[in-house]
């Protein structure tokens, strides 16, 4: 039976880790290691679960076999896992006395004020965008870095008393997080591409991407990257619906919304002054095209 998890009920996670630390609700961090007496470092729920937030584990050594939305990734020394927020979530073995992991844990709410440039990570072709790569094989080197991130996560939330800085901190450290795991995909990616010829529907696919993250500001319109492209609107909903599982439509809107999203926390800039930079017509048509996509207002996320 699927149980649904707030960041909350995380916290629980102090009892089994060896090192535990969290701020406030907006992130949990624990690192589980074998125990001195050689029994398995701890026992995880074994009915299915969805987090609300977004999740990363990062495997020192042993095994953990895990399934997400119903794929199964089995992870083993240096890999890294993403598990996106509100999937549900099955650990189908953790007995290996030998696992040794690092959880990050951040709430949905926190999550949405890292500052980076969402419209990036939508428009790339990271490993962590499909439901069967959800997990990547580090080598030594990216894992040393990602693992210095996550302990950094650790000190700055155990070592700031004062709590001044801490979320600020916090925020630009996953930033970093993001980046860094944006270039290590895209490494992965170049290497896959030059090892494959690539395919027209591909090339089609990433050519597409690619135009949406340049001209979505100004462009909504699926025609208008179909002509592009020299097909027809019909033909590219299609390739783009067959290959990455989302229409046409969806990622322009993705893009759009993500950058609002982004121009409206951050940017300092009023309702108005964003409908225009988005080549909205008015503040009106801005509103309703974000409270379709969203559930809310411009006003009421800026103000959430």
């Amino acid at each position: 039976m699927e149980k649904h998890l707030h960041i909350e009920q995380l916290f629980e996670l102090e009892r089994v880790a060896n090192v535990f630390s969290r701020h406030e609700r907006d992130y949990v961090y624990a690192h589980i290691s074998p125990r001195n007496d050689g029994e398995k470092a701890t026992s995880f729920p074994t009915r299915s679960i969805r987090f609300e937030g977004l999740t990363f584990i990062l495997c020192h050594g042993g095994q953990l076999v895990i399934d997400i939305n119903l794929n199964r990734h089995v992870l083993t020394k240096n890999t890294i896992m993403f598990i996106p927020p509100m999937s549900i979530v099955n650990i189908e073995d953790c007995d290996d006395p030998e696992l040794d992991m690092q959880l990050l844990a951040l709430n949905n709410e926190f999550m949405h004020t890292i500052p980076i440039d969402l419209n990036t990570w939508a428009a790339s072709n990271t490993n962590f965008k499909s439901p069967e790569r959800l997990s990547m094989q580090l080598t030594d080197g990216e894992f040393n870095l990602v693992n210095k991130i996550l302990e950094l996560m650790h000190s700055n939330t155990v070592e700031n008393h004062e709590e001044i800085y801490i979320r600020s901190i916090a925020r630009n450290l996953m930033s970093a997080m993001f980046y860094q795991l944006l270039e290590f995909s895209h490494h992965r990616e170049e290497v896959t591409e030059a090892e494959r010829p690539a395919t027209r529907r591909l090339s089609y696919v990433n050519q597409f991407m690619a135009l949406v993250k340049k001209h979505f500001r100004e462009e909504r319109s699926v025609g208008f990257y179909a002509d592009k492209l020299f097909i027809s609107p019909k033909y590219l909903s299609l390739i783009i619906k067959e290959v990455t599982g989302k229409s046409a439509t969806a990622w322009i809107e993705q893009c759009v919304i993500l950058e609002a999203k982004n121009l409206l926390k951050f940017s300092g800039k009023n309702v108005q002054q964003i409908a225009y930079e988005l080549n909205f017509t008015n503040q009106s048509s801005f509103g309703k095209y974000f409270k379709h996509l969203t559930g809310m207002s411009p006003t009421q996320y800026q103000q959430s």
